[in-house]
């Protein structure tokens, strides 16, 4: 899980949350706008994941195929 910075620049926003479970969180002292943050920032990664193979596959590709043709770098060194 990604940490957020305390002293990141925040914007405000408005959001529509399911009235029972702001009620809990109120009553469970949970910070709604950390939560959400979290949440939000949690989503994004998800997001971005599947991108970032995307963008990178072919240099992962030329890895693993150097991989199958030259062996593992430094393999002779290896502990296990």
């Amino acid at each position: 899980m990604r940490k957020i910075a305390a002293n990141a620049v925040r914007q405000p926003a408005n959001l529509s949350i399911d009235s029972q479970i702001m009620k809990e969180a109120k009553g469970l002292n949970v910070n709604v706008s950390r939560a959400a943050e979290a949440g939000i920032a949690e989503a994004v990664a998800a997001e971005k994941t599947p991108l970032w193979k995307l963008e990178n596959r072919a240099t992962m590709d030329a890895w693993n195929d150097y991989v199958d043709k030259h062996g593992v770098p430094l393999k002779e060194h290896r502990q296990f």
